[in-house]
């Protein structure tokens, strides 16, 4: 899961870029980097790191220009603790391009053997985007050749040319941002829509247009641009440096498959992703979760509804109001803690549970309480907060996950852990809920969870949801593909430090 942003404008965008990023922190938080264009020179700036401690005013005075893109990194493919994989990436050839890239590509292997064998193109690390920067180089270089042997201007129709034999060549989910140096600001989607990308228009403190390309509509709107549309699935846009917006569908058969998991935990709720609302899903996810409770035991069983901060809130508001329960903040999180996925050892994360979270006794003492969380990855953070509510006095402490059963892993850009460390592959809900120490455990519906999310936008037929029922929408993935996958990890922990761990843990260990 990454972070992704391009402006077009007329005045410098150093500070928009760096701006929209802070609105994009949530989605990576490893490394970060921003790439400006001044005529056709590139300047750019990244590192390992959040925003604001990548870019200091030094760093910003380097980056001159009208045009930018930039990028918050969470690594899903390739190695997390190299610099050298930050992103954006550069290659000089053709004209120049710069790129950013939110998503994973599941042929990046064959493709890199193909880009050396066919294409005579070097890849020098293990990051599925330098790969993706190659093959849209190769194809734009192609397209310019056969066009009177490269001697006609670069044009959207060519452009768009390159996009389309892109698509026949990657697989994956892939939402990608890039700079062609001299001729203007390029964005495309993958076939399926998987990983979200949108654009918008704003106007400048000197009453000039600004053209602005983002993964969530949070950035355009609080950067002051106005969101005209997602930008499709399949379908391309190329901005030319006058700010003209040009598009077309360049894939031959492209379907709106949208993450769900963006939904449910992923994107920030203020942002509206492919017509939704995420904060009317999180809504509606409370309201199916509540009927599950339901079903499952007596609302009079239950004292108080409490969220485990904070994107729980939404469905956990909506699940109280729906039994008739009273919604109560127990815990208090601190937000200056690190991310505990990157800290060493199992001992120090659990620790770490302990000092990001802190319950508040009242809310809990004697009573029969209800948590609700977002979802239940590896269980873990799970086991220790019913811990703590035991601790903070709970007289029995129920669960309910406003997301199903995480059974399978994420191939298309979550760093969701292998299936072995998945708490719900190949356990039952009641092994799960003696894992945790829980007194009950409610899931969320798969069904219902897909049709609430539809319900907010009838364009929408299907989701991609691999994670809760083991579809692979891209077709492409195998078993082979599982085991090379976990070779990998193993392998790249190995060569860094056994004693580290950056699983993703998205929806339990992941700041909210």
């Amino acid at each position: 899961m990454c972070g992704i942003v391009g402006v077009i404008s007329r005045n410098p965008v150093n500070q928009l870029i760096y701006d929209a990023l802070l609105l994009l922190q949530h989605r990576g938080q490893d490394a970060a980097g921003i790439v400006t264009m001044l005529g056709t020179k590139c300047f750019m700036h990244k590192a390992r790191g959040m925003v604001r401690d990548v870019f200091r005013t030094r760093n910003m005075r380097a980056l001159p220009g009208s045009v930018g893109l930039g990028q918050v990194r969470y690594p899903t493919a390739g190695n997390a603790y190299s610099e050298e994989e930050a992103q954006p990436f550069y290659v000089n050839a053709p004209y120049g391009i710069v790129l950013v890239h939110n998503g994973n590509l599941t042929n990046a292997q064959a493709l890199k053997a193909e880009l050396f064998d066919v294409d005579r193109r070097h890849i020098n690390t293990e990051s599925d985007t330098e790969v993706l920067i190659n093959v849209l180089a190769h194809e734009l270089e192609q397209v310019a050749l056969r066009s009177s042997g490269g001697s006609l201007p670069l044009t959207p129709d060519l452009v768009f040319k390159a996009v389309g034999a892109v698509h026949k060549r990657i697989k994956g989910s892939y939402a990608v941002i890039a700079l062609i140096a001299g001729h203007g600001l390029l964005a495309f989607r993958d076939p399926y829509g998987i990983r979200p990308l949108c654009f918008g228009e704003g106007l400048n403190n000197e009453g000039q247009r600004d053209v602005m390309v983002a993964s969530e509509s949070v950035a355009l709107d609080g950067t002051g641009h106005t969101l005209t549309r997602d930008v499709a699935p399949g379908e391309a846009i190329f901005i030319d440096l006058e700010g003209h917006i040009h598009a077309r569908q360049c894939a031959e058969h492209p379907t709106l498959n949208p993450c769900i998991f963006e939904y449910v935990y992923l994107a920030r709720p203020d942002s509206v992703m492919d017509g939704v609302s995420v904060y009317h899903a999180r809504l509606n996810l409370g309201e199916t979760l509540a009927q599950r409770v339901i079903n499952a035991m007596p609302p009079t069983d239950i004292d108080v509804v409490i969220p485990i901060p904070e994107s729980s809130r939404p469905s956990a508001m909506q699940l109280a109001h729906r039994i008739g329960k009273p919604y109560r903040e127990g815990f208090v999180k601190n937000r200056y803690v690190g991310r505990t996925f990157i800290m060493p050892g199992q001992g120090v994360r659990k620790k770490s549970v302990r000092q990001k979270l802190n319950a508040i006794g009242m809310e809990f003492k004697g009573r029969n309480v209800m948590l609700v969380d977002d979802s239940i990855v590896r269980g873990t953070t799970s086991k220790e907060i019913v811990q703590m509510a035991r601790e903070a006095g709970a007289r029995k402490v129920y669960m309910a996950s406003a997301a199903p059963p995480v059974r399978f892993p994420n191939v298309y850009g979550i760093d969701m852990p292998t299936k072995e460390e998945l708490i719900a592959h190949g356990r039952s809900v009641e092994e799960i809920r003696q894992y945790i120490g829980a007194d009950a455990l409610i899931y969320q519906d798969v069904d219902a969870m897909k049709r609430v999310v539809a319900a907010l936008n009838p364009k929408i037929k299907t989701f991609e949801a691999s994670c809760f029922d083991g579809t692979y929408i891209t077709g492409d993935v195998t078993a082979e593909d599982f085991a090379t996958m976990q070779a990998q990890r193993k392998l790249q922990f190995d060569e860094e430090d056994s004693s580290r761990s950056r699983l993703a843990l998205q929806g339990e260990e992941a700041p909210r």
